[in-house]
């Protein structure tokens, strides 16, 4: 493919960016007039992706390049760290990683993604918020169990006021969702058994690509898809790696529950792949990577979907898989994860 991949590595304050792996590199100041002149500067160098390392320092140069409308492209870091290794490179500079990261994209030239928009990032920030609060809770309570009487007073004042803006969090959440454009698909997703609004909103803010990716790509993503550990004559037992961290975990517990209760076709999914003494996470994850496939059919319909539909849209998922003869737990044999 033509085109220049430019590359920037992101610090607290310098920008270090390079045009091509052996293109000439430069150094900005990592504030809003700098990274205007930098976004003017790319938009006449006609890149073909603008490659930039996830982390914490670039959410004001990422909604400036989307502003000049260049192709931005976010990567994981242990992907480019796995990949300078793979080439022998050891050393790690700021100059260094600029020219890897440029390098990465000629070599292995990742697709131009839709980032999320203001809204859904905003969504995505509360909910972020919210999932700290409650491992604060648990902190908490895990030290108010084992320490001394003189501090149980202090923990249960903090025990309190996390439960409380935990609940604010909630209601923040609510509101949200309410007044964006999604929440026609956030009303779609509650609807189906076993589906809440905290996992509404966690898949709607964490894995915007649901009903535009297919069944594996979209189970790979969700980090519910165990992946193939074969070598030769051997048939190892699939393992659940990669995908997002934060979205891999929300679906577990919903489905624990629905697994016993309120769903059949969750039920009768985790009752196929069931084995005596096998860990109780083995129909988990089958039943994660069924119901995502339920939610992407759901979601792609683009219409209200009744209690009654969805479970229909489950039903037929279901009976497809059945007549294919698929193995639950190994979903995505030759699909790749992108975390």
């Amino acid at each position: 493919m033509g085109g220049v991949n430019a590359a920037m590595e992101v610090g607290k304050h310098r920008l270090e960016f390079v045009l091509g792996s052996a293109g000439e590199l430069w150094s900005e100041a990592n504030e809003p007039r700098a990274i205007k002149r930098l976004a003017k500067r790319l938009a006449q160098a006609g890149c073909v992706r603008v490659l930039i390392e996830g982390g914490s320092y670039q959410n004001v140069l990422v909604a400036a390049l989307r502003a000049a409308e260049l192709p931005v492209v976010i990567i994981n870091p242990r992907l480019v760290r796995e990949f300078a290794k793979s080439i022998s490179q050891l050393a790690k500079t700021d100059h260094i990683d600029a020219r890897v990261l440029a390098l990465y994209g000629e070599r292995v030239q990742p697709p131009v993604h839709e980032l999320p928009d203001e809204q859904s990032q905003a969504l995505r920030a509360l909910w972020v918020r919210r999932e700290e609060l409650i491992e604060m809770l648990v902190m908490e309570q895990n030290r108010l169990e084992h320490a001394a009487k003189t501090l149980h007073r202090e923990l249960r004042a903090h025990i309190d006021y996390l439960r409380n803006q935990i609940k604010h969090a909630d209601d923040g959440l609510d509101r949200a969702v309410r007044d964006s454009a999604l929440w026609d698909s956030y009303e779609l997703l509650s609807s189906v058994p076993g589906v809440g609004p905290v996992l509404s909103v966690a898949l709607l803010s964490d894995l915007p690509e649901l009903g535009r990716l297919n069944r594996r790509e979209i189970a790979a993503l969700a980090g519910v898809a165990p992946f193939n550990q074969d070598s030769g004559t051997l048939r190892g037992q699939g393992k659940i790696e990669g995908g997002r961290l934060r979205c891999s975990t929300s679906p577990r517990w919903p489905q624990c529950a629905a697994i016993q209760c309120s769903n059949p076709f969750i039920s009768a999914c985790g009752l196929a792949v069931n084995r005596p003494r096998s860990h109780w996470s083995r129909p988990c994850a089958a039943c994660c990577s069924f119901s995502m496939r339920c939610l992407k059919a759901i979601r792609a319909g683009g219409h209200h979907v009744p209690r009654e539909a969805a479970g229909a849209i489950q039903a037929q998922t279901w009976s497809g898989a059945c007549r294919r003869g698929e193995d639950w737990l190994r979903p995505t044999a030759g699909c790749a994860s992108n975390p």
